[in-house]
Order: C-alpha cells, then sequence, then structure tokens
C-alpha cells in the first residue's frame, strides 16, 4: 500500500479555493497542467512509500502516540507559489509553528518504515497542478512553464480562505489508477484538545 500521513482541510476551506482556483484556471498556459482534483488537496505530513500490511499495528500506534501529545490549531489556506517550473501550490498560514511539530513527530515516528528522520525540508502546503513531463527538456519550454506558472501563483497570491481548525491526523492510502490518484483516509485519530 501507497501511504502517507495528512492533515485534511475542511469542507469550506476547500469551497472557499475550489472557488478561486476556478478563474485561475482560465488563464494562459492553465490548460496545458494537469490539475489536482479537491479530493487531492490535503497537507501532506510525511510521505511513507509503499508498506506492507503487517507494518500497520506498529505504524498505528506510533501516529496514535504522536496525536496524543500534539494540539489542535488553526490554519488557513493562504497565499501561493511555484516549486521550479513543475508545481503549483497554495500556502498555509496560522499556527504552522504548531502544523510544523506535528511533521517533525510524524517524521520521527515513522522514520523506520520511511528511513527519513528529517521533516526539516517541511513546506507546508497544498499541490494544486503540475506541468507534464516536458520532452527533452528544452530550456526555451522551461523558460515559459515557469513564466506560466509565475503567472498562475501571482493571481492566487492575495487569497487568504476561511480559518480552520486542523485537529485529526489522517493515514492515507494513494491508489494510482489510470495516472489518476485516489485517496482514501485509512484511520485517523483527534489531535489533543487542550482549549
Amino acid at each position: 500500500m501507497r501511504l502517507f500521513v495528512a492533515v485534511l482541510p475542511p469542507v469550506a476551506a476547500l469551497q472557499g479555493l475550489s472557488d478561486a482556483v476556478a478563474p485561475v484556471r482560465g488563464l494562459p498556459g492553465a490548460d496545458r497542467l494537469r490539475w489536482t482534483t479537491v479530493e487531492g488537496w490535503h497537507l501532506t505530513l510525511a510521505f511513507l512509500g509503499q508498506v506492507q500490511p503487517e507494518r500497520l499495528p506498529e505504524l498505528e500506534a506510533g501516529l496514535a502516540a504522536v496525536a496524543e501529545v500534539h494540539p489542535v490549531h488553526r490554519l488557513r489556506i493562504a497565499g501561493a507559489g511555484r516549486f521550479g517550473d513543475r508545481v503549483l501550490w497554495v500556502g498555509i498560514e496560522g499556527q504552522t509553528w504548531a502544523l510544523r511539530r506535528l511533521a517533525e513527530s510524524v517524521a520521527e515516528a515513522t522514520a523506520d518504515l520511511t528511513g527519513e528522520t528529517d521533516a526539516f525540508g517541511f513546506h507546508p502546503h497544498l499541490t494544486l497542478a503540475r506541468a507534464g513531463s516536458h520532452h527533452g527538456h528544452r530550456r526555451a519550454v522551461q523558460r515559459v512553464a515557469a513564466a506560466e506558472l509565475e503567472a498562475l501563483a501571482a493571481a492566487l497570491a492575495d487569497y487568504r480562505g476561511p480559518e480552520w481548525e486542523a485537529a485529526e491526523l489522517h493515514l492515507m492510502k494513494s491508489d494510482l489508477d489510470g495516472g489518476f490518484a485516489h485517496y482514501e483516509s485509512l484511520r485517523s485519530w483527534a489531535l489533543a484538545d487542550w482549549s
């Protein structure tokens, strides 16, 4: 099973983002991107890759322990950017320090599975679109792609969605079906409510 650990924004937050993204999809170059669907909008805390079913109980126990000691925190979807000429994303603001600590603990709890202990590269975001593979990676094509992504990111740069509460940790399963990923929450754990 291809698994990852994530925080899922609530419907209201996803709806607000969906409304903001709709006009952007009509901008130049947008039709050349593979846009993610709303069901694919999640905050990945750790990508676990292929996990054998017999490792699940240990994994679930580790994540349950993480959830117990990390508080519910408030976030909002805000701003946008790109990773090179490949990915268009929207960012997260609010109590991101709490989200980062959660990601670090998840990385530690899953290190045996992933071999990764370092969440230093954690950059909270939702992936909106990916560029198709550029055949031959011609420099000019990459420059155009980067400029188009930059313009799309700029169109969303001022977006600030409604505030919401990150209150659960989800163990997610990813199935690739004909090039499209389908996501399913296998289990979730409530974060600590210290209010």
